[in-house]
């Protein structure tokens, strides 16, 4: 099975009484002019109390004789009915820190085993996803991926019963054009991946 055999069956609107994993909020405030206006945004209803972010995104790279490949992956997403290209991303559990988390979901949705980067570069300041419409906000944890660690070389994913997901990996030199060849085959890319590829070929542009 993969994340193209499923298919939408239906919309209807969601009543706020039975929302689960988000709310809508309206807020009223006032303009820099000092005129009160109103803005209606969404919000997740899991992050914890402990935590500044709801979930990480994770930027895996895989270390091989070949040159680094980030770790992708295929999933099949309802809002936008089209399977996506995404990097391995998780909602960060109470008492967690992101770099925690980030292990964690990558050994859990692909098996690869990792550790963040050192340096000061391990994760990245809280982005927020979409701040006209949601405060959904993450941190970006980069990890490597060893792969001469025995775990590496037989993959053990430990998906739950509503996660299909394929996992692939793309040299990071070849990224931007990998994004542009999938999205003419169909696929939907997840702006985490979009903008590392933008960075990366912008620097390769203007040789950074």
């Amino acid at each position: 099975m993969s994340g193209s055999d499923a298919k939408i069956v239906s919309r209807e609107p969601l009543m706020i009484r039975d929302a689960v994993w988000t709310k809508l909020v309206k807020t009223t405030y006032t303009d820099p002019n000092g005129k009160t206006r109103t803005w209606e945004s969404a919000e997740r209803a899991t992050r914890p109390k402990d935590s500044l972010v709801d979930g990480v995104g994770i930027v895996a790279v895989l270390e091989k004789g070949t040159g680094p490949e980030i770790v992708l992956q295929k999933q099949f997403r309802p809002p936008v009915d089209k399977v996506c290209i995404e990097v391995p991303a998780g909602l960060i559990d109470a008492g967690e820190s992101p770099e925690v988390c980030a292990v964690r979901e990558l050994k859990e949705e692909t098996g690869y085993v990792g550790e963040p980067m050192k340096g000061g570069f391990g994760i990245s300041p809280v982005m927020f996803n979409d701040p006209g419409f949601c405060n959904t906000n993450l941190n970006m944890v980069h990890i490597t991926v060893d792969m001469s660690n025995p775990e590496n070389q037989n993959l053990k994913p430990e998906l739950e019963d509503n996660e299909f997901i394929e996992v692939f990996s793309v040299p990071l030199k070849d990224l931007y054009s990998e994004c542009r060849k999938l999205e003419k085959e169909g696929y939907a890319i997840d702006a985490r991946v979009g903008t590392l590829a933008e960075g990366i070929e912008i620097a390769r542009k203007w040789k950074l």
